[in-house]
């Protein structure tokens, strides 16, 4: 019975770490952002807007992450293919005296739950999270799978209670698979982050964040001719539809932003506290209630977010 009593206590004693933890921050924050850049069109929005976002994110450090589809050969050419679109937008945003800060993160996808996949972005991250603390954690935007992030973990676990990770991933519970890119493609790594106790605030991609869409003729009026940043965002959308096979009339889900946002201004997301999910093999979410808390995303103000994001890319 004690033993019993002792188990619950420590549970608590954890979820109330993590609920502080996940308070949404005041002030200024150092966060690091870790994508699979060239995979979409997303990552490119989200890598400018973090940057334009002065007021609020302290940047520390930018990691290439795997990935593998049409557009690469493997999950190592994913991830410098991602490497160099990084750099095309720092010299877009004229950022490019943050290269020495650009980091090539993993060749491969997590190849178990407890062996790490080691590289630069893994191996700085488990260095440069220990510098934070519980109460003035590091922020993490994951915006691709997650190997980078939970091979950090597996390298040096006692980072876990020194970030807080904001990844867009998995589709939302109510959906009925979760056969989502950035989770379905390294089920291992997702397992690690969600069971590790590390605090994580989910952004799911459909039945979620899919509600943040915008259109093409949105994108012409709003970011068209402002500037040679905007028109290559503008020019890379429109070129995605055209590959996907849009019809004439589409919007495109712009993800990636919405982690950004999360963390600039609270007003645009509703969010709750809920049991960490497991991430199964077959694609399916499973709960347990018995897990500790994440913050879970539920709805976005769409509006709201992209009339922020369109200021900040056309100044």
């Amino acid at each position: 019975m004690m033993e019993i009593k002792k188990a619950v206590m420590n549970v608590e004693e954890e979820n109330l770490k993590l609920v502080k933890m996940l308070k949404w921050p005041e002030g200024k924050v150092d966060v690091i952002l870790d994508t699979d850049t060239y995979n979409e069109v997303d990552d490119q929005f989200a890598l400018a807007y973090m940057l334009r976002s002065e007021e609020k994110l302290n940047v520390k450090a930018v990691y290439a992450a795997p990935f593998f589809n049409q557009k690469s050969n493997g999950p190592e050419d994913g991830m410098l293919k991602s490497y160099d679109e990084i750099g095309k937008m720092l010299k877009l945003l004229d950022r490019e005296d943050m290269m020495d800060k650009v980091y090539l993160g993993s060749r491969q996808f997590l190849p178990s739950e407890t062996k790490p996949v080691q590289s630069d972005a893994a191996n700085d991250l488990a260095r440069r999270a220990m510098d934070y603390t519980q109460e003035n954690p590091l922020y993490v935007l994951a915006i691709g799978a997650i190997t980078n992030i939970s091979s950090a973990l597996l390298i040096n676990p006692e980072i876990k209670d020194r970030m807080v990770v904001v990844w867009l991933g998995g589709n939302g519970f109510e959906w009925p698979d979760n056969y989502e890119f950035n989770a379905r493609q390294d089920v291992a790594a997702v397992r690690v982050l969600l069971g590790c106790g590390v605090p994580v605030v989910l952004l799911p991609c459909r039945g979620v964040v899919s509600a943040f869409s915008v259109s093409g003729p949105e994108l012409e009026y709003w970011l068209r001719g402002k500037n040679e940043l905007c028109d290559y965002l503008v020019e890379t959308t429109l070129e995605y539809a055209k590959e996907k096979g849009y019809p004439d009339v589409w919007t495109k889900p712009i993800w990636d932003v919405t982690t950004v946002g999360w963390l600039l201004n609270r007003d645009y997301f509703m969010d709750r506290l809920v049991p960490s999910p497991i991430a199964e093999y077959d694609h399916k979410w499973a709960f347990d209630q018995s897990r500790h808390m994440i913050r879970y995303v539920y709805y976005i103000n769409r509006d709201l977010l992209f009339q922020d994001l369109f200021r900040k890319l056309v100044k």
